[in-house]
């Protein structure tokens, strides 16, 4: 499975539908969390919310909902939008297996999902730091040129 985004909250926000108001800025922004997950199967197409993901990681160090991001940015310029944050740790940790991240909005009743990202196969980390370096062109990018 690949990493994506997910279409209905995507579809519901941009729509204003389904009490969708998620807000992508830096400065007024939503509360975002990062979670993990260990033999999760993403479909972009029909999953939602929070609860809809399985299989959350767990383990010493890391907390049940995952991690908070910080540094949220949203940035729109010669038609692209640019969507990050800075990178996610869970430091003294001891996980096994984690294999996808999992990006949603914990601040709306039904937690929309935003994006999954997919690992390439399974981490782990014994009493240390896991660790989530985004991509330097942001955790998504999307190109609005046709």
């Amino acid at each position: 499975m690949a990493s994506g985004l997910y279409v209905t909250p995507f579809e519901n926000n941009l729509e204003q539908t389904a009490n969708y108001t998620i807000d992508f800025s830096s400065v007024t922004a939503d509360r975002f969390k990062c979670m993990l997950t260990t033999t999760y199967t993403p479909n972009y197409d029909t999953h939602k919310h929070f609860s809809d993901v399985t299989n959350e990681a767990s383990g010493t160090g890391y907390t049940p909902g995952g991690e908070s991001l910080t540094s949220v940015t949203f940035v729109g310029a010669s038609g692209t939008i640019t969507w990050d944050a800075a990178d996610v740790e869970w430091t003294t940790s001891t996980i096994t297996g984690a294999t996808f991240a999992v990006v949603y909005d914990d601040d709306l009743t039904d937690k929309p999902l935003i994006c999954a990202i997919d690992f390439g196969g399974a981490f782990s980390t014994t009493s240390g730091t896991f660790k989530i370096t985004w991509n330097p062109s942001g955790i998504f990018t999307l190109d609005l040129t046709p």
